[in-house]
């Protein structure tokens, strides 16, 4: 009997974990489509066709041609109408409308996603204590990241026609953070044998997710003051492979040059695709030379092919000044590969120190 008790408890548990496994990449994928239509969002100019934050009655679109011509009439007091869209029609606005109501409704369509099963899981005790302060911790930035959308908002209601690239890169970067979150605690739930590397390999592998996240804000710096529009040569940018102290550091205070110098920002953002590459092509010699894991072996491949690949979709992008379809591809290989770094670093960290608490949820 008792050992009949302990097969249904181990059953028991098993379908728990797999059951928590599978909302969190329900919630991780609902995070992707969010990333994807704010940048499609962003891409269409569109962010700013909703002037107002409703978290709950903003979920209804409007329905007749007096309320769509309401909402249009507020978008024609802020400085975006005015200085760029003059003239446009309200099936125009429509368009663009809908783009930000989608992508205001997928985020908050992602908290209903989170919290209505991590309660229900919590109530059937599917999620041990290890789990509970990281899921807890996910639904603060999650609620924090609707506050963060608002406040990039803002700040292109009143004296200019598009949003604070700063506000904008940190919103996406909080939402691939998160998104990252998730794919780390789902990888440390399958708890497999632990890998045999070196610790530089590990260090490597868990500083590729970092650098990773600020290619993501870079870029995004990038979107925000539209430099691929401005400086869309390649291999040479303003002329040069290297552009001249002059024009890369002419901004006072100095530090503003690589936040608000469009030619700095992108310069950054290509450096650092750079040297990513070459880290990783190190890398992936290193892992395959050194450590016999497969997995490992495979993910380290994986990376140095997805970054050739997400060099070469960078490179069109830019020849072709940002078509829209080009750029979000760019964008979605970004999180492809943050999901193969985060994957990496995973393998050869997480399964070296996964807690066994961690692997009885």
């Amino acid at each position: 009997m008792q050992m009949a008790a302990g097969l249904e408890i181990e059953i028991n548990q098993e379908k728990g974990r797999r059951a928590v496994r599978a909302w969190l990449l329900i919630v991780a994928a609902f995070v992707v489509a969010t990333l994807v239509v704010g940048g499609a969002t962003r891409l269409t100019e569109s962010g700013l066709s909703i002037v107002e934050w409703k978290p709950v009655t903003g979920l209804v679109p409007p329905t007749t041609e007096a309320q769509w011509t309401a909402e249009f009439e507020k978008y024609k007091q802020i400085p975006q109408y005015r200085e760029v869209n003059r003239g446009m029609s309200l099936s125009d606005f429509k368009t663009i409308f809908w783009w930000e109501w989608g992508h205001r409704v997928l985020g908050r369509t992602i908290g209903a996603v989170f919290l209505i099963p991590f309660l229900f899981f919590l109530w059937r005790g599917y999620i041990g204590r290890d789990l509970r302060a990281p899921l807890f911790g996910l639904f603060a930035l999650g609620a924090i990241q609707g506050a963060v959308g608002w406040w990039m908002v803002s700040s292109g209601l009143t004296e200019r026609v598009s949003v604070s690239q700063y506000r904008l890169a940190f919103h996406m970067t909080l939402a691939c953070v998160i998104y990252a979150a998730i794919i780390w605690i789902v990888a440390r739930m399958k708890a497999p044998a632990p890998v045999a590397a070196p610790v530089r390999l590990r260090v490597i592998a868990g500083l590729f997710v970092a650098l990773v996240l600020l290619q993501i804000y870079l870029g995004a710096l990038v979107a925000g003051l539209d430099a691929g529009l401005v400086y869309n040569t390649w291999p040479h940018i303003d002329g040069a492979l290297v552009p001249s102290a002059d024009r890369l550091l002419f901004e006072t205070p100095l530090w503003r040059n690589f936040f608000e110098n469009a030619l700095t920002v992108q310069f950054n953002h290509r450096m650092l695709a750079y040297l990513i590459l070459l880290l990783a092509l190190w890398y992936c010699f290193d892992v395959n030379r050194t450590v016999k894991d497969r997995t490992a072996r495979a993910y380290a491949t994986l990376f140095v092919l997805l970054i050739g690949i997400q060099a070469m979709i960078g490179i069109v992008t830019l020849l072709y000044a940002v078509p829209i379809s080009l750029a979000l591809l760019h964008q979605a290989m970004a999180i492809l590969l943050l999901t193969v770094a985060v994957l990496q670093a995973a393998t050869l960290i997480a399964r070296h120190v996964r807690s066994p608490a961690l692997a009885q949820v």
